[in-house]
């Protein structure tokens, strides 16, 4: 099924696009489902946990449609133009594996003095990781930079953050993993998020 506006992603057959309106930091995750698995359900988490508004798109099972995010418009989405309109800043959840960034959190945005304070955060917590806020180290392509891109729209602007599988649970390593709750890298990773959103001071 060959789509390529985001309105149409929003009106194919179970995709669910969630807006919960609370505080002035949000968390998005426009690649959520079974796109980016459990992106949407990082950032929901997160949000609640720190009272922080939250915007995501949760493809249903057999649906991958990946728009680019510069193609993730406001005009095409009232719940995401109320969402930018309602929040000063955000933190875009996405998930990405390349090799040799398996261990690899990537921060890209335009706002940096606040990707240096979710790094710091993130660093606390998953100390086993490598945490990039340097741009030179991150790749261009997820770099996050661009105006159009979301997390660039509030006004403060944002982090996009990329997450590697085995921070998601979803690499070889937490394939003997059985408990029905998230891993505990997420977990650590969730709670990470939250406490950014609730000790950043601009």
């Amino acid at each position: 099924m060959p789509m390529s506006e985001f309105a149409e992603i929003l009106a194919a057959p179970g995709v669910r696009e969630v807006c919960e309106l609370r505080g002035s930091i949000g968390f998005m995750a426009y690649h959520g489902g079974n796109l980016e698995w459990l992106t949407d359900v990082i950032a929901e988490r997160a949000a609640e946990r720190s009272d922080a508004s939250l915007y995501a798109v949760v493809q249903p099972d057999g649906m991958r449609q990946h728009l680019a995010s510069t193609r993730v418009r406001p005009a095409e989405s009232p719940a995401l133009a109320t969402f930018l309109d309602h929040v000063d800043i955000v933190i875009t959840i996405h998930g990405f594996g390349r090799r040799g960034l398996f261990s690899s959190l990537l921060l890209g945005g335009q706002n940096r003095p606040f990707a240096e304070h979710v790094g710091d955060r993130l660093r606390s917590h998953l100390p086993s990781y490598d945490v990039r806020t340097d741009l030179d180290s991150i790749p261009k392509k997820l770099r996050g930079l661009h105006d159009a891109n979301p997390v660039n729209l509030p006004t403060q602007q944002g982090v996009q953050i990329e997450l590697p599988p085995r921070v998601r649970g979803s690499s070889p390593m937490w394939w003997d993993w059985e408990s029905p709750d998230l891993t505990p890298h997420t977990e650590w990773l969730i709670n990470a998020l939250a406490e950014a959103a609730t000790t950043w001071r601009p």
